[in-house]
């Protein structure tokens, strides 16, 4: 009997007994322990969870002989739906995270758990209990069973029923919106140090970034390589304005390539006190108009003697998946704003204070303008530069073109006394100029 006809016969016996109960703890399909904790991502598609469940009899559910065989066939059951509830709830990364996700998931929370169709969800299942605990609460009348049980759960097909329910936004309606984020890996260096350089040297780095881009094309993300230290030249003098980031070229090299997030990691190889190694995989997501950390991860790899290449994979996929589900809750909260841009704005010096101060007044009515919702914020602004985080509507600029000739437009019907003019325009940055006439 194969792993799935087993479980298929386990659901079948686990209906056989549990149909025609009278009185129950639980009239409800929802669990009832929802309690799990994340074993590992064992694959772009499956996870790996430990949950408890907590099987329930008392008298008149069954005879008093089968009382063991009620309790583990029901725990077990309650376990499967505790693994499920996790990946949908639990953890740092649940597939509902919004209030709206998960109102709209409770009209068919229902129908989801039910017997059968939470069998659909599980891929593996463990033979033996982690753990198996028998509580009686009324001598001879009721007792629970609480049991903890491995499953590895298809992730995917739970998110391709929660896009059917139009719960929770798909893949392909994020592209037709507002597109997918373009992604870029570069490895963790020293402040001054070439990623590039790094990833030609090191046969470590270079296998991790394999690893994470893989993991993303197969999440269909545009993945951009950075295939040669000469990119890191294409920066304009406005984007050195930036100060500290000026010698961080991770974040000059994603923003001037304009992707919408760049993910860093870094990889260490240990010994271990058995003789076997593992990998520590630390791997960082940011975005790449502010650099503002959008989620972090550290992963582990079991300690074995297999090939450094092998352990820096398993070290990947512990962590991959994590920092993803955290790119995604970003960018549905981008797409409800809109498109995002950073506009820089360098102004002449041959400007007098009062017309440095005037083109300031000016930008800042375009852009309350030409953004979705009057969205956008100021990072800088000064009598040379003019730093902003702007929101704009993806159907009327999705692209920086049509930016640019919107504000070019607006500023010479403002603005006589000096002309816009722009250095370089890319997916996510404008960097522009202002000359005196």
């Amino acid at each position: 009997m194969n792993k799935q006809t087993s479980l298929l016969y386990k659901v079948f016996v686990a209906m056989l007994v549990l149909v025609g109960y009278t009185v129950s703890v639980n009239a409800s399909n929802l669990p009832r322990s929802r309690q799990g904790t994340l074993v590992e991502s064992t694959s772009a598609t499956e996870v790996m969870v430990k949950s408890t469940g907590i099987g329930y009899w008392e008298k008149g559910m069954s005879k008093k002989k089968d009382i063991d065989k009620t309790l583990t066939i029901s725990a077990e059951l309650d376990a499967r739906r505790a693994a499920i509830y996790f990946v949908l709830f639990g953890g740092t990364d649940p597939l509902l995270k919004t209030n709206d996700e998960k109102t709209k998931f409770e009209k068919s929370q229902e129908d989801f758990f039910d017997i059968i169709s939470v069998s659909k969800y599980i891929a593996w299942e463990g033979q033996d209990f982690v753990s198996r605990i028998k509580k009686p609460i009324q001598k001879n009348k009721k007792y629970e069973l609480h049991v903890e049980k491995i499953f590895k759960i298809n992730k995917k097909l739970i998110v391709d029923y929660l896009v059917s329910q139009s719960i929770i936004i798909d893949r392909k309606s994020l592209v037709e919106l507002i597109g997918l984020p373009q992604v870029m890996v570069l490895p963790v260096v020293k402040k001054g140090e070439s990623p590039i350089d790094a990833l030609k040297n090191n046969p470590n780095l270079t296998h991790a970034a394999n690893t994470i881009q893989s993991f993303l094309t197969s999440r269909q993300y545009d993945v951009i390589v950075p295939e040669q230290q000469a990119e890191l030249n294409n920066l304009t003098s406005a984007q050195f304005a930036i100060g500290d980031m000026a010698e961080d070229y991770s974040y000059q090299l994603a923003l001037s390539i304009g992707c919408d997030v760049y993910i860093t990691y870094n990889v260490n190889i240990e010994n271990d006190k058995y003789g076997t190694k593992k990998a520590i995989v630390s791997i960082q997501a940011y975005e790449t108009t502010t650099s503002r950390l959008l989620g972090t991860e550290t992963g582990y790899s079991p300690s074995s003697s297999d090939p450094p290449m092998v352990l820096i994979e398993n070290g990947v996929n512990d962590a991959i998946d994590k920092v993803l589900s955290r790119i995604i809750a970003y960018w549905k909260d981008d797409l409800e704003r809109g498109l995002q841009y950073k506009l820089i704005v360098s102004i002449s010096e041959d400007f007098n204070a009062d017309q440095s101060e005037e083109i300031s007044f000016v930008f800042s009515d375009i852009l309350e303008e030409i953004t979705k919702n009057k969205t956008y914020k100021e990072n800088i602004v000064t009598s040379q530069t003019l730093d902003y985080l702007i929101w704009c509507d993806p159907e009327r600029f999705d692209k920086p073109t049509k930016l640019y000739r919107q504000i070019k437009k607006s500023f010479a019907n403002n603005f006589v006394d000096g002309s816009l003019t722009k250095n370089n325009l890319n997916r996510k940055m404008l960097t522009l100029k202002i000359e005196i006439n």
